[in-house]
């Protein structure tokens, strides 16, 4: 295990502790918690990144094109609010 002094501005101190005492765990937990929570999600973005780097977009395209127009399945339509705006477009 490695050990590493952080500077944290107070109020980010005072926010962490209060997050570390609400979920009864110690601040070191809630910390290293915090950042090994956010390196899997770097590291999710890096691969999306890459993924995406390699795709085909006219090849994306056309395989949308090939989908049939039918309703969703019932529970599977969208919000209200996100067809009014693709309407828009």
């Amino acid at each position: 295990m490695s050990t590493y002094p952080l500077r944290l501005a107070d109020h980010v101190m005072e926010e962490a502790k209060q997050a570390a005492a609400d979920d009864n765990i110690s601040l070191n937990q809630l910390l290293a918690a915090f950042i090994a929570d956010g390196i899997g999600h770097r590291r999710a973005i890096i691969g999306l990144k890459k993924r995406s780097a390699s795709g085909n977009v006219e090849d994306a395209l056309a395989i949308l094109a090939r989908t049939p127009d039918i309703a969703p399945d019932p529970g599977d339509e969208l919000p209200e609010q996100t067809t009014a705006k693709r309407s828009k477009r």
